[in-house]
């Protein structure tokens, strides 16, 4: 619509009806020159100004209909002869081309059968037919060669665009056949060994020769590895076929379960949980699998150490998790320090803060800090 044009656009509209009105200008001075017959001055001027309105108001929507208004309107009248041509290049230049070909045969005829009945056959009246008829054809084509441009940069454009989308294409297939390969490795490589791992831990929790603490630790051990079967089942499912996961994750509630199972597996953990139901889910979460890694590293590197959690949210300072364990003499199993990167990493995804490291009292101390206002 005209009301959503730009400042350019409506310049342009304004430019295109002043070089109009200077070329019905000519036309109305050449009549004159020629003393050829015409209407009052003041009929002149309103009919070019109501040709020029026309023509910047309605040449991008309805170019059609005005040049349908402006054969007539520019054979009586000079003025609107000039807004004429430029109505019939906006027609070759945004409708289709017989639709063109049409109006243009159109106006021909009309000019032809109305100038020799108002000149007869005279030199004037070959002249003004001629100019007028070339004029109009050349704008047409003209118009109608630059809509075939248009049409085909368009045409190009959409080209590239689809080769653009299959190459992408190609691409997800390509992450998809990599993720593929990465499930059947880990299934190949970790599914066995934890399969091994839940086998041997079943045997030693059945040996009559071991004693309670041994079995239930051996149980913990077993239930574990399937846990951790479960966990891989779960992986290679998203890597083979990406999808939501329906499986309910854990959250702060699941926190005194998780201290359990470190305590059946002969661990001395104490457990400060003062957060209650407040807490939202995400944040449940990034603390429930911060302290499952403490707990694990407190396992690794500091076995039989008595380890103490905390976890503490205030309503406007979000959830903090603090914990601590003794420092082990021979620092117990070696690491990577793979872990503790991915905590940080999840945590500074949630916006908050971890610090973890040796203190002065020799212990171990992790701590972390996320946000969110707890209603």
């Amino acid at each position: 619509m005209w009301r959503g044009r730009t400042a350019r656009q409506w310049l342009l509209e304004v430019g295109l009806a002043a070089l109009a009105g200077l070329l019905g200008a000519g036309f109305l001075l050449m009549s004159v020159a020629e003393d050829q017959p015409g209407a009052p001055l003041a009929l002149e001027v309103a009919s070019g100004l109501l040709a020029g309105t026309g023509l910047v108001l309605f040449r991008r929507t309805r170019p059609v209909a005005l040049t349908l208004v402006l054969i007539p309107l520019g054979i009586v009248f000079g003025l609107p002869m000039g807004v004429t041509p430029i109505a019939l290049f906006a027609v070759a230049l945004h409708r289709p081309a017989r639709i063109a070909v049409a109006l243009a045969a159109l106006h021909a005829a009309a000019v032809v059968v109305i100038y020799w009945i108002a000149l007869g056959a005279t030199r004037a009246y070959v002249e003004a037919v001629v100019f007028l008829v070339l004029l109009h054809v050349s704008l047409v084509a003209v118009a109608m060669l630059v809509r075939s441009q248009r049409m085909l940069v368009r045409s190009w454009a959409e080209r590239a665009r689809q080769a653009e989308q299959g190459q992408r294409m190609r691409i997800d297939q390509a992450r998809l056949a990599e993720r593929e390969r990465i499930a059947r490795e880990m299934h190949d490589v970790l599914a066995h060994r934890i399969s091994l791992l839940a086998v041997h831990a079943g045997a030693l929790e059945v040996r009559r020769a071991a004693s309670g603490a041994e079995k239930q630790a051996a149980g913990v051990v077993r239930q574990c590895a399937y846990q951790a079967l479960e966990d891989l089942r779960q992986v290679i499912g998203m890597l083979r076929e990406p999808a939501a996961d329906d499986r309910p994750q854990p959250t702060l509630t699941d926190l005194p379960a998780l201290v359990q199972q470190s305590r059946d597996a002969g661990a001395a953990v104490d457990l400060d949980l003062a957060a209650g139901d407040r807490v939202p889910e995400a944040v449940g979460r990034h603390a429930y699998r911060i302290v499952q890694e403490a707990l694990t590293n407190a396992r690794k590197h500091a076995p039989g150490a008595p380890v103490r959690v905390a976890v503490r949210a205030g309503a406007d300072d979000g959830l903090t998790v603090d914990v601590g364990n003794v420092l082990a003499p021979g620092g117990g199993m070696p690491g990577a320090g793979a872990g503790l990167a991915g905590l940080r990493e999840r945590v500074q995804l949630a916006g908050g803060r971890l610090e973890h490291g040796a203190t002065a009292a020799g212990e171990f101390r992790l701590r972390a800090w996320l946000p969110g206002r707890l209603p």
